[in-house]
């Protein structure tokens, strides 16, 4: 089944769901998120589709040029400014930006909006949202998922999700805050450089791991980045990666639970480690292979590999 028809599919049991006999309430509460989320392309476009998503992309800097986040030739911009060793830096979404979303969800007729967003110890992108969240013609709740990257697109899937089943503005957080939740993201840099330029981790964690040649494992915890591990060498550090998420896997049980891997300049890795994994795995219930999106690889650089673990929704 392609990507397309896999998303389509999806959607298509939610609508199914909410009208198993007779046309039920149509949804109420729209959902607003960021491009930090790394939805699935195709998905992410079927749900927008249905009129309850919107992804407001987060700007990315290059030199003195601001790029935004659904710009088809960023990834190209971006892994050249990488090599060449060039400043790229990201910033939040303007306030107005989360005004206008809030504003076509309250003219299509929804009630509410959920707003799921970065963590906020990684960017300020909330902070905007709340902003824009007082000046909204409807009620906004503006969650801060504590996460990036599918730990906090699960939760986006599971609002819409709930959402389409005509869930009130209650049911649709709690089942944001319970996908959220259930995740755990590990992921591996080649350079620790781009995070500690962007003030993400220490410059003396940046050292050590450029001086001794040791590739940590890192994770998310508390809404921030955390090492978890340090291993020699990117082959170990990639099969030590793959380990963390098959015994948490493992533990899980491999029917209940689903996995994203994101990749930037290196997807034929990305999918062997997917491959790897269904492999190991083959009653995982879910399995996803995307791009890590620019206003993340704008920080992780070239080469990141990061793998999301969460409960099947």
């Amino acid at each position: 089944m392609t990507e397309r028809a896999a998303a389509r599919q999806w959607l298509r049991q939610q609508v199914q769901r909410l009208r198993p006999a007779t046309a039920g309430p149509r949804p109420r509460i729209a959902v607003v998120t960021d491009s930090a989320a790394a939805l699935p392309p195709v998905w992410a476009a079927e749900a927008a589709a249905q009129g309850l998503l919107t992804v407001v992309p987060m700007p990315v800097i290059i030199g003195q040029d601001v790029y935004s986040d659904d710009d088809a030739e960023l990834e190209a911009h971006i892994s050249l400014a990488l090599a060449a060793g060039k400043s790229v830096k990201t910033s939040r979404p303007s306030p107005g930006q989360f005004e206008r979303a809030y504003a076509r969800a309250a003219d299509a007729g929804f009630s509410a909006v959920l707003s799921l967003h970065i963590s906020g110890k990684l960017s300020g992108t909330w902070e905007a949202a709340r902003l824009a969240a007082e000046r909204s013609p409807i009620p906004v709740e503006v969650f801060d998922t504590g996460t990036v990257g599918m730990g906090q697109g699960v939760g986006v899937k599971a609002a819409v999700a709930v959402a389409l089943n005509g869930g009130t503005a209650e049911d649709v957080l709690e089942a944001a805050t319970e996908a959220v939740g259930s995740t755990s993201v590990y992921f591996y840099v080649p350079s620790l450089e781009q995070l500690r330029r962007g003030g993400r981790i220490s410059m003396a964690s940046s050292w050590l791991g450029t001086v001794l040649d040791i590739k940590p494992i890192l994770g998310i915890r508390d809404g921030a980045v955390v090492p978890l591990e340090k291993v020699r060498f990117a082959a170990k550090a990639v099969a030590r990666l793959e380990a963390l998420a098959v015994a948490e896997i493992t533990s899980r049980g491999a029917s209940g639970t689903q996995v994203s891997v994101h990749h930037f300049g290196n997807e034929a890795q990305g999918r062997t480690v997917v491959e790897s994994l269904e492999a190991a795995f083959p009653e995982l219930a879910a399995s996803t292979l995307t791009r890590l999106p620019a206003v993340l690889a704008a920080h992780a650089g070239l080469g990141v590999v990061v793998i999301v673990v969460a409960d099947a929704l």
